[in-house]
């Protein structure tokens, strides 16, 4: 995955995308790369941004051919799912819920206060602290 990752971030940040997410799924014996972006000036998603990041990875996959065999391409927007996985994702969900999942704790509670790479949840009135990516 690392691959496509390599393949398609400096393509989407040249359009002027961030890679969020990349997954390879299995649809009916067939792979599926989904690449989820959002654009860098933090503006909500367009379809015509979709279109656009679509036909120019489409065109860059099929140059590179870095999956054998037939696949499927999709490029969506994150939507209210999205992955936070920097400090300014967190920022722009400031006083939202989010769904953690640490190696040693799991719950859904509002982003309370963002430090650096310290996040401050609000469970149920008790603070919890975490840091990005533990």
């Amino acid at each position: 995955m690392n691959n496509l990752e390599d393949i398609a971030g400096p393509i989407l940040s040249g359009l002027g995308y961030d890679l969020l997410e990349l997954q390879i799924q299995n649809s009916q014996g067939r792979a599926v790369i989904v690449f989820r972006i959002e654009r860098l000036d933090e503006q909500p998603i367009t379809v015509e941004d979709l279109e656009r990041a679509s036909s120019i990875l489409s065109l860059e996959m099929d140059r590179l051919d870095p999956i054998r065999g037939e696949y499927r391409l999709e490029v969506e927007s994150p939507g209210p799912k999205r992955p936070l996985k920097n400090t300014r994702h967190f920022e722009r969900m400031l006083g939202l819920k989010a769904k953690v999942r640490s190696l040693s704790q799991s719950f859904t509670a509002p982003i309370e206060k963002v430090e650096g790479e310290l996040v401050t949840f609000n469970l149920e009135g008790e603070l919890v602290t975490l840091k990005i990516g533990d």
